[in-house]
């Protein structure tokens, strides 16, 4: 089996970490091909960069569909060009946040998500009433930490994020912690050991399901919303995403 983590901004070193977390969780016989697309933001915090990424991470789509890749991961908090995803993939894709949110509901009565910055909160609140998990989200945090921030050796982050899952805990009546951002991928098992409550990374909760999904032979439905899209003309920038 070959799953595709799409990292959607161009940040190699955050990839690789992304990657190893997926890897963590593969099965024997699965294959983790950790990519990020060569155009777009090096990191996503806005609705403006969210949408700078999605035709680099459908780019990367495409190309898994060229090596046979069975099943994708989008490793962006923001679930960023996930409809459009499924659209052109053969087979299942899963993003973080959907993934985390969701595992975190079989873990207990109610979860809270632990994320970058304060902008990002609305989003967070957004994914979890689409994905229908809002009354079981006690609350989203901001630690108010750029994402690329979590790339820099020796960086406060690990200790800001930690403190804040367990002020979570404390005040939100949570049983689980969500970490909000695919850059805290490697902090999951180490904050549950210190804060004493299941602590979900979705690039491992995301990974997981793809793979399950591709194990039992199923993938995105095309019987109407997310059948291939019609061929049409696409112009200027873009006209090297026309289907055909």
């Amino acid at each position: 089996m070959l799953i595709k983590v799409i990292n959607p901004n161009t940040t190699a070193s955050m990839t690789e970490k992304i990657g190893e977390s997926a890897r963590v969780v593969a099965a024997v016989g699965t294959i983790i091909d950790a990519a990020n697309p060569s155009m777009g933001p090096a990191s996503i915090e806005s609705h403006y960069e969210e949408a700078l990424a999605v035709p680099g991470l459908l780019e990367e789509i495409a190309k898994g569909e060229q090596d046979g890749v069975d099943g994708y991961v989008i490793a962006c908090f923001g679930d960023p060009g996930l409809d459009a995803a499924r659209e052109l993939a053969s087979g299942p894709v899963v993003a973080i946040a959907e993934a985390g949110m969701k595992v975190a509901t079989y873990l207990g009565r109610g979860f809270t998500v632990v994320t970058t910055l304060e902008r990002t909160i609305g989003r967070a609140w957004d994914l979890a009433a689409h994905y229908g998990v809002k009354n079981a989200c006690r609350g989203v945090r901001a630690c108010e930490i750029p994402v690329l921030q979590l790339e820099i050796p020796g960086s406060a982050a690990r200790a800001v994020i930690t403190a804040e899952c367990a002020r979570a805990v404390a005040e939100d009546g949570c049983d689980v912690i969500v970490l909000g951002c695919a850059g805290m991928a490697d902090l999951a098992v180490e904050i549950s050991r210190r804060i004493g409550v299941p602590v979900v990374d979705g690039v491992a909760a995301a990974t997981t399901m793809v793979q399950s999904l591709v194990s039992m032979g199923l993938t995105t439905s095309t019987r109407c919303e997310f059948a291939p899209p019609r061929a049409k003309d696409v112009r200027g920038l873009l006209r090297d995403f026309a289907l055909t």
